[in-house]
């Protein structure tokens, strides 16, 4: 319930917010999941591990072999100078009682305009690391595979019950034989595998989500600044100009590895 809870409790917070707001002018930013920039302060500036970025960080390292999702299904991303973008646009537009009041939310994304799907990700992960591997502490160049789709809940249940479940099936059976010789053995695995079954169910809403986010606000905020001021590429968040082959490739998977990677 978690994921859920905090999207219903975010919405309830913007209701009430526009409630309360009597005359004054309101902007509401609802970005999508940020990635690093794509041009300012520079290209590919990340200052924390983020949601898509622990996948990267994990792959990266060697220690992710396979993932859950919807190949086809879009996962919306939009890099963080974008976001800046949009908000101080907006602030000024509102501000000046340029677009009407009811235009005052505004979707920050891509999945409309120029979406990326999750097979793209997992190509770019590995034509990036496969041409760069990650060197680890002892000086050695992790390489990495393809990643394995798990395209249900029903084969990663399968994959689970094979590769982990069974063996600590069996470290329980031997912890019990042996006088619970094995037992910090056995709650570490079994605590790390709770683990991992909490997370995917947390996340399933979002990685078999099959909607897409219309920002015609955000098109219109576009437009409008293009009519109004000659610094339209200065504040770009046109996410339609993004080439995202060569953005991955080549701004944002270096950016996590130069600096998120440890």
């Amino acid at each position: 319930m978690g994921g859920r809870t905090h999207v219903f409790t975010k919405a309830m917070g913007e209701m009430l917010v526009n409630q309360l707001k009597a005359d004054m002018p309101l902007v509401i930013s609802c970005p999508t999941i940020i990635t690093s920039t794509y041009m300012e302060p520079f290209p590919g500036w990340v200052e924390v591990v983020r949601t898509i970025d622990s996948i990267a960080v994990g792959y990266g390292k060697g220690k992710l072999t396979c993932f859950l999702c919807d190949p086809n299904g879009v996962i919306d991303v939009i890099p963080a100078d974008m976001v800046v973008n949009s908000i101080i646009v907006s602030m000024a537009a509102h501000a000046g009682r340029q677009l009407p009041i009811d235009d005052a939310i505004y979707h920050v994304g891509s999945s409309l305009g120029n979406p990326v799907r999750y097979s793209n990700l997992t190509e770019y992960g590995y034509d990036y690391f496969s041409k760069h591997p990650w060197i680890n502490k002892d000086g050695k160049a992790v390489m990495v595979g393809k990643l394995t789709l798990l395209t249900s809940m029903a084969s990663f249940r399968r994959y689970m019950g094979l590769r982990y479940l069974l063996l600590l099936k069996g470290l329980e059976v031997a912890n019990a034989a042996f006088c619970r010789s094995f037992q910090g053995t056995y709650h570490d695995m079994n605590r790390k595998i709770s683990l991992v079954m909490r997370l995917v169910e947390l996340y399933r809403p979002y990685l078999f989500f099959k909607g897409v986010f219309n920002d015609l606000n955000s098109e219109k905020l576009r437009s409008a600044m293009k009519v109004k001021t000659s610094e339209a590429d200065i504040f770009y968040f046109d996410p339609k100009c993004i080439n995202w082959d060569d953005y991955f490739t080549r701004i944002h998977l270096a950016g996590v590895v130069k600096y998120v990677f440890k």
